[in-house]
């Protein structure tokens, strides 16, 4: 997570605004946070995924969207840009703008040293009001970790990890596999 510009603004502001920027900005609670480069590995990573999601997704009525799709978690609260979002059946978007996605049913971040406290902690917690929302996925760029978060059907979250080259990891709600393996093709890990 980014230092927040020292500008307090409502989501009416910070939306106009950001679809003007050249740059990315997340928001939270009137806190605008600029969205810093991705290293080489994080793209790697981020263009793997897409890749073996896009392959399982192509015959279900699933849409994917890669990093510039936006995500409001709540009215007036917080406006991010995920890694990945899956969303399976109509897609609701906040407004005729259709940038602005409110219904992911999958949310993929891949972990960078800078932000990873943030998205494993503040910002899981501002998805986790997403109800659409069931699963939350994080993928490490430094070391071979893949962390799963599923929504049980009482709203408990339930955490798996696959850590191992062989390992495989199952997307519940839309019905995709990723192997560890695919995941990490072409990226250096010490």
């Amino acid at each position: 997570m980014s230092v927040a510009l020292a500008i307090q603004l409502s989501t009416a502001d910070y939306l106009h605004g950001e679809r003007q920027a050249p740059e990315k900005h997340e928001y939270i609670q009137g806190q605008i946070y600029a969205m810093a480069g991705a290293s080489r590995e994080h793209n790697q990573l981020v263009f793997n995924l897409a890749g073996l999601l896009h392959a399982q997704l192509r015959a279900k009525p699933c849409s994917a969207f890669v990093a510039d799709m936006r995500v409001r978690t709540r009215p007036n609260e917080a406006y991010f840009y995920p890694d990945l979002t899956v969303v399976c059946g109509e897609l609701q978007f906040e407004d005729e703008h259709s940038d602005t996605l409110l219904n992911p049913s999958v949310i993929i971040e891949v972990l960078s040293p800078s932000t990873e406290g943030y998205d494993r902690g503040a910002k899981f917690a501002h998805y986790r009001r997403l109800a659409s929302l069931q699963e939350y996925i994080l993928v490490a760029q430094d070391r071979l970790s893949i962390e799963h978060y599923l929504r049980t059907a009482e709203g408990q979250w339930l955490l798996s990890e696959a850590s191992e080259w062989q390992q495989e990891l199952v997307i519940h709600s839309i019905n995709c596999v990723l192997t560890v393996q695919d995941v990490y093709e072409k990226v250096l890990i010490n």
